[in-house]
């Protein structure tokens, strides 16, 4: 998969007026340090510094069983969850990655059979989502697919090439929701898509 494209850096507006746009970081994805003045509320022009990540946009899929219901997640090390408190690292998550190029639907696709293993067939799109507007540009796309046993047509576990070492977990919807109860469950979009779908998914009321 190859690096995304940073985003380019948007023009003035009357609200918005940049000052100065600094690199800070271009290794792996792109941290900009970025001075502006911002019109407030009263009127009054305020000089403000922040720094943002982009990494890029993403897409999230949830795939559901809604006859058994069941639901697929991954289980794979976080290295930013382990800096910040979570003991081994490891977080239950729905199936996710970045665009890379292509829109979100080829994305939720692409993405699920190499980290699951299932095959996607009608994916909808229920939502978009800024997932941490302070600091972090990447909007997220987010999906449900429902799926049966037969739709899984390899082993999945994510791209070794990648450091990808990705374990394929079922469970009944209910436990899934429980896990967020529990604090078992902690990643953001996952939280999302269980909560949207336990709010009454039917397959044919997305958009």
């Amino acid at each position: 998969m190859s690096r995304p494209l940073p985003a380019p850096v948007p023009a003035s507006t009357d609200q918005i007026q940049l000052r100065a746009v600094e690199v800070l970081s271009d290794h792996w994805y792109t941290l900009r340090k970025v001075t502006f003045d911002l019109r407030r509320r009263d009127g009054q022009w305020q000089t403000l510094t922040r720094e943002a990540y982009d990494r890029g946009n993403g897409a999230a899929l949830l795939l559901f069983d809604p006859r058994r219901r069941t639901v697929v997640l991954t289980r794979q090390f976080r290295l930013p969850a382990f800096l910040n408190g979570c003991i081994d690292g490891m977080l239950l998550e729905a199936c996710a990655g970045l665009l890379d190029g292509d829109d979100p639907e080829t994305c939720v696709r692409r993405e699920a059979e190499e980290e699951t293993g299932y095959r996607v067939r009608q994916p909808r799109k229920v939502f978009e989502a800024y997932m941490s507007p302070g600091s972090v540009t990447e909007k997220l796309h987010f999906f449900v697919a429902e799926y049966e046993h037969r739709d899984r047509i390899r082993d999945g576990g994510g791209l070794v090439e990648e450091g990808e070492d990705i374990e394929v977990v079922e469970m009944p919807l209910d436990e899934a929701l429980a896990g967020i109860r529990s604090g078992s469950i902690q990643d953001g979009k996952t939280v999302m898509l269980l909560q949207h779908v336990a709010l009454g998914w039917t397959g044919d009321n997305a958009g």
